[in-house]
């Protein structure tokens, strides 16, 4: 009879300790991979399950539903995993859930669809996003201005914009590379290409496509873009109807009075720029501090700000890291003056001793945008021709758990923000 007993408590105790969940810890000490970690995270949604990212919680964790094909997964792509039962689980969540942590649980719902606005050739830039989601594993489709155009947008939930000029003055590099093969094919390519849609200027082909992209927004799409993405976005919407181009880029002289004529009330983030009329300089404009740094490579960091994760859930979840001290890196875009960002738009990563922004958040019409200053987050001062980044050897890099950060917030569950 004491047998009997002694089984029975030890099969009710194996019950009892069950694991239930599985939690990936997303600390520096814990996690061996954290990029992958989001791939983890995206792959158990778009096996309709849900996950719970438990923002502030040991680097902004996630809790998903304990089974053998999570596990698997995880083992498979070296991914740091602790086995939970639900005792523990309930302990983590009490913990949260207390008004005294500035922690949150938000449920994450379904995999967002995922679309890269991309030219087939990519010279002479590689992308940080695309080399980040093929290495998490997390699929996403290229799109380019004819499917733009057509209204193709709506088919997705999140839009990158690769390292592009909206402007029409091919990112500038006139100065230096006018007499390179790559330049002068891009050129062609793009010429080429407005033609077919019915444009007689490249500007103003990228200038339909970034009204349909802000379309896009308006209506409920979110936007991530890096490097000149984003105040070449921003400053083709402010000069739809003018002519900002030399006659190098599109044919013909630019309107002697273009800077009076710009509409900052059109822009997503920015405000109050200079235009750099000069095709001899490479830059757009007064917004990006490149040639205004004065801070040495051993001393270029940026801080992420710290939101009440209760109240103010979704720049927590887009700054969840595992240090909030990020490495900075350079760009054609490098930073944004704080001067000319818009009141309403969140500084959410900053430098503040050069007065610089890094990495920027808003809500536009029913949408959210992010813009984030530099090129590749792993590579200080990425050079034309200089090989791409293997995240092999940067898998737990801060710079780019920011970008996969923004992968994963259409998939939540939105509160309203507080400040």
């Amino acid at each position: 009879m004491k047998k009997i007993l002694l089984f029975t408590m030890f099969v009710l105790a194996c019950a009892f300790a069950k694991a239930s969940y599985i939690l990936i810890p997303m600390d520096v000490e814990s996690q061996k991979e954290h990029l992958k970690a989001y791939g983890i995270t995206y792959w158990s949604l778009d096996q309709n399950l849900k996950v719970k990212w438990l923002l502030n919680y040991r680097g902004g964790s996630f809790l998903l539903p304990d089974t053998e094909d999570i596990r698997r997964e995880c083992t498979i792509r070296g991914v740091s995993y602790e086995v939970l039962s639900d005792n523990a689980t309930e302990q983590i969540l009490t913990e949260i859930s207390s008004p005294s942590q500035n922690m949150e649980a938000v449920i994450l719902e379904k995999a967002p669809k995922i679309a890269v606005y991309t030219p087939d050739s990519k010279v002479p830039w590689d992308d940080a996003v695309t080399m980040v989601l093929t290495y998490a594993e997390i699929p996403y489709t290229t799109i380019y201005d004819e499917a733009v155009l057509d209204d193709q947008l709506i088919l997705y939930d999140w839009l990158h914009l690769h390292h592009e000029d909206f402007t029409g003055q091919y990112g500038k590099f006139y100065a230096n590379y006018r007499a390179a093969p790559w330049y002068i094919e891009e050129k062609k390519n793009a010429e080429a290409l407005a033609s077919k849609l019915g444009y007689s200027k490249v500007s103003e082909e990228k200038r339909d496509v970034s009204l349909k992209i802000r379309d896009y927004v308006v209506g409920g799409g979110f936007m991530f873009a890096m490097c000149s993405a984003t105040d070449s976005f921003d400053i083709a919407l402010a000069a739809e109807g003018v002519d900002i181009c030399e006659p190098m880029f599109d044919g013909d002289a630019s309107d002697p009075d273009y800077q009076s004529r710009i509409d900052f009330g059109k822009t997503f983030a920015f405000k109050d720029f200079v235009l750099e009329r000069s095709p001899m300089v490479y830059e757009f404009s007064s917004i990006d501090m490149t040639r205004k740094r004065r801070i040495p490579f051993e001393t270029d960091y940026f801080t992420l700000k710290d939101y009440s994760a209760k109240w103010d859930p979704i720049p927590t979840m887009l700054c969840q890291n595992h240090t909030a001290l990020v490495k900075g890196f350079m760009g054609q875009t490098t930073s944004y003056d704080a001067e000319s960002i818009k009141s309403n738009v969140l500084i959410m990563g900053e430098n503040k001793t050069n007065g610089e922004a890094r990495y920027i958040h808003g809500i536009k019409g029913k949408g959210f945008f992010t813009f984030y200053g530099g090129h590749d987050p792993e590579d200080y001062q990425h050079r034309v021709g200089d090989p791409k980044t293997e995240l092999e050897l940067h898998p737990n890099s801060p710079g780019y758990r920011l970008i996969l950060n923004n992968v994963l917030f259409p998939a939540a569950r939105k509160k309203k923000q507080k400040t």
